[in-house]
């Protein structure tokens, strides 16, 4: 049976700060000037749209733009589940988008990548209860997502923010 060591607790913001460790949202953080300067391209449809609102609930509304977020989403529905009688009744949404980060002043990509990942849903005998379940699971992947980019763009804030 182990035991929490309160000394090693103790010891452990120490550590972090001896190896440089500096939070992003902290005093000084690298993140703290993303919030309201990320531009996101505009949404053309149902997924960007969800897209945006997730990025833009993590960075907030765009006040003052100095970073151009650019991004492309592929989504793929794959049916995964089969009854005896050969019908889906389970699907995974695939997707994936890429993305890139500019700084608006110099005109050069700062971070960039690709996030990808899967929701799933029931398919059902009633057409309006699978068209909500499909809508869902796409929303459910566009937050996902953003999460992950969110997430990537952090990261990297400490390479290029101010």
């Amino acid at each position: 049976m182990s035991s929490c060591n309160r000394r090693t607790l103790l010891a452990l913001p120490l550590a972090l700060a001896a190896c440089g460790f500096t939070p992003a949202y902290g005093p000084n953080g690298p993140a703290g000037g993303l919030q309201g300067h990320i531009r996101l391209a505009g949404p053309t449809d149902k997924n960007s749209f969800d897209f945006v609102t997730a990025v833009q609930a993590r960075f907030g509304r765009t006040k003052d733009p100095r970073y151009a977020l650019a991004y492309t989403i592929t989504t793929e529905a794959v049916g995964v589940g089969y009854a005896t009688d050969t019908s889906i009744t389970r699907y995974n949404l695939k997707g994936s988008i890429d993305w890139s980060l500019t700084d608006l002043a110099s005109e050069a990509r700062v971070a960039g990548g690709t996030a990808e990942n899967f929701t799933s849903w029931s398919a059902t005998s009633a057409t309006v209860a699978g068209l909500s379940a499909e809508e869902d699971a796409a929303e459910r992947l566009m937050v996902i997502l953003a999460d992950q980019i969110a997430l990537q763009i952090l990261a990297a804030s400490a390479r290029f923010a101010p």
